[in-house]
C-alpha cells in the first residue's frame, strides 16, 4: 500500500518508517491541503494532523485513498460527510492525553490565578515590586468545567487535590463518577454564573461552535477567569474581548484561538488577498494576545513528550491493522 504522513517531524519519521518498509511511504512537514494534496494522488492511506484541511476537494482529488487517520482525538478537521459518500474510514487517537491536557490546564490557571506571567514580564525589564500582583487561592473556589470526557474528567481530578468545588456542564451525566469524584452537574448557565474559573473541555462540532457566544458570555460570574484547551471556534472570539473589556471576565488562559491557523498565515497574507474573514480573526487574535490578562500557549496542552510517544503509537497500530483488514478506533465504521 502506498501511505502518506502529513504534519510530520524528522523524529515522528524515524520512528514510524520501520513499520513500514513492505509499503510506499511519503512524509511531509506541511499540512494536507488543496495546495499539496498532488503529491499524493494514488495513496491509499493518509495521516495527517490537526492543521490539514481534509475537505471535500482535497478528498475528491485522491481516487485511491481508503482510509484518512488523523494522529488526534479531534476530527473536524475532516469531512466526515464526504469520506461517508466514498466509505472511506476514519481513525483517530482516542487516548493519549487526557492527563496531558489537564494538567496543561492547570498550568494556565496558576499563571493567571498567581500573576507568573505578569511577575515574569516585570522581571525582564528589571522591576522586581510586587504592585498589583497579589493572586488568591485555588482552595475552596468553585471550577466550572464544560465537557466531562477523559480530560474533563482528569481536570476535575486535580482540581480536588487543590481543594476546590466543582459543577460540571455535559449533555451526558456519569452520576457514579460525579458521586465518586464529588462534583456535581449543572446547566451550562450555572456553570457560567457561579464558577470562579470556567474551562472548557467539549470537542467541537455544529454544536458547540460558539458555545461561549455573546448571548451567555455576559452571565459569567463577575471577575472569573475562562480557560479554552479544547478548540477555538467554540469560544466566540468577539464576545470574548468584549468580556475582557467590560472586565465581566478577569483573565483568559488560552491554549486555542478562533482563527489561530491565520496567524500561521500571517505571511502569506502579505502577498496574498485574505478573506474578510481570515482578516478579522487575525486582527482579533493580536488584540487577545496583547493583553496582560491573557495567557497564551500555541496549542501545545497536548505536547508532552509521553503524550507524542502514545500518538505515534496509536496511529502505527491504526494503520498496521486498517493494513490488515481491521479497523482499530474508527471514528465512524464506513466501510
Amino acid at each position: 500500500m502506498k501511505i502518506a504522513f502529513f504534519e510530520t517531524t524528522k523524529s515522528d519519521e524515524e520512528y514510524l518508517r520501520p513499520f513500514f518498509l513492505e509499503h510506499e511511504v511519503f512524509f511531509s512537514p506541511d499540512p494536507l491541503t488543496e495546495e499539496t494534496v498532488s503529491q499524493i494522488k494514488d495513496y491509499d492511506i493518509v495521516s495527517v494532523f490537526i492543521y490539514s484541511i481534509v475537505n471535500k476537494a482535497v478528498i475528491d482529488a485522491l481516487p485511491s485513498v481508503r482510509c484518512f487517520t488523523t494522529r488526534s482525538t479531534g476530527f473536524d478537521h475532516i469531512d466526515v460527510g464526504a469520506c461517508k459518500e466514498r466509505s472511506i474510514a476514519i481513525l483517530n487517537v482516542p487516548y493519549y492525553g487526557e492527563n496531558t491536557v489537564a494538567e496543561h490546564t492547570f498550568a494556565l490557571i496558576l499563571a493567571l490565578s498567581r500573576n507568573v506571567h505578569k511577575s515574569y514580564a516585570r522581571g525582564l525589564k528589571g522591576d522586581f515590586s510586587a504592585d498589583g500582583l497579589i493572586g488568591f487561592d485555588l482552595k475552596n473556589k468553585t471550577l466550572g468545567v464544560i465537557g466531562t470526557g477523559h480530560i474533563g474528567l482528569h481536570t476535575i481530578r486535580i482540581a480536588k487535590g487543590f481543594g476546590m468545588h466543582v459543577l460540571a456542564f455535559d449533555i451526558h451525566h456519569d452520576v457514579f463518577l460525579s458521586e465518586i469524584l464529588h462534583f456535581n452537574y449543572a446547566s451550562l448557565d450555572e456553570v457560567l454564573s457561579t464558577s470562579d474559573i470556567v474551562t472548557i473541555h467539549t470537542p467541537y462540532n455544529e454544536r458547540t461552535h460558539h458555545l461561549i457566544n455573546k448571548g451567555n458570555i455576559g452571565k459569567i460570574k463577575k471577575g472569573a477567569l475562562l480557560i479554552n484547551t479544547s478548540r477555538g471556534s467554540i469560544v466566540d472570539n468577539e464576545a470574548l474581548i468584549e468580556a475582557l473589556d467590560n472586565a465581566t471576565l478577569a483573565g483568559a488562559g488560552l491554549d486555542v484561538l478562533e482563527g489561530e491557523e491565520y496567524i500561521k498565515e500571517e505571511q502569506q497574507c502579505l502577498y496574498e488577498n485574505c478573506s474578510p474573514v481570515q482578516a478579522r480573526q487575525r486582527e482579533q487574535d493580536k488584540n487577545l494576545l496583547s493583553r496582560d490578562n491573557v495567557v497564551f500557549t500555541p496549542h501545545i496542552a497536548f505536547y508532552s513528550k509521553e503524550a507524542l510517544d502514545r500518538i505515534l503509537e496509536t496511529t502505527k497500530q491504526n494503520i498496521i491493522e486498517f493494513t490488515l483488514g481491521q479497523k482499530e478506533n474508527c471514528v465512524d465504521c464506513l466501510v
